[in-house]
């Protein structure tokens, strides 16, 4: 799970740079907003990354047992 996570920060940190590049003719279009949610993307991927973490390592040991 954790490549999954990884992926989708990766994935909004370049959809933001991108989207930096277009900058000004987002805020022509009144559209400048797509940039902050590309960084509630990114940074909401932390929390999503230590979750799928968090569970990776909880299988792991739950196949060990058995």
């Amino acid at each position: 799970m954790v490549p999954f996570a990884l992926a989708g920060i990766v994935a909004w940190a370049v959809a933001g740079l991108v989207l930096l590049l277009f900058r000004d003719r987002l805020a022509a279009s009144g559209h400048e907003d797509w940039l902050w949610i590309c960084l509630a993307g990114f940074l909401w991927g932390f929390p999503g990354l230590a979750v799928m973490m968090r569970h990776d390592a909880h299988r792991r040991r739950r196949r060990a047992a058995n």
